[in-house]
């Protein structure tokens, strides 16, 4: 009796081991994850008096494909700590806080110059 106590209590102790070689290994997983989504998000540096593009989170009410999900443009007024942005609407004249990650930079006045036209020529075939 006592030798198959001292088995099972053996066997118990490698089942905790075994779970605790699980817990590291799940855990080592979850940082090499965020490491690696964390070096994907591109950061967003706005400044004040910048025009941006606001994401909108619509209600699916309007459903299609060619509805563009950017309204705007707004003015950055104020940058707050951890992200967050108070934006003005050109319209309303209105005030609001949002986060800065629904928030694209909006760029005005660009321009396409010092076009090169290329002619081109038929291809010859040879045969």
């Amino acid at each position: 009796m006592n030798e198959s106590g001292e088995h099972r209590k053996l066997q118990l102790q490698e089942l905790k081991e075994i779970q605790n070689d699980a817990y590291e290994n799940s855990k080592i997983y979850k940082e090499k994850t965020k490491a690696f989504h964390d070096k994907m998000i591109l950061r967003k540096q706005f400044e004040v008096g910048q025009k941006a593009f606001l994401f909108h989170l619509r209600l699916k009410l309007f459903l299609g494909k060619l509805g563009s999900k950017w309204i705007g443009p707004f003015i950055v007024t104020i940058i707050f700590p951890h992200g967050v942005v108070d934006i003005q609407s050109l319209i309303r004249s209105k005030t609001f806080k949002v986060n800065g990650h629904r928030l694209k930079l909006y760029y005005e006045g660009f321009q396409a110059c010092n076009v090169e036209e290329v002619d081109l020529e038929e291809p010859e075939y040879v045969g």
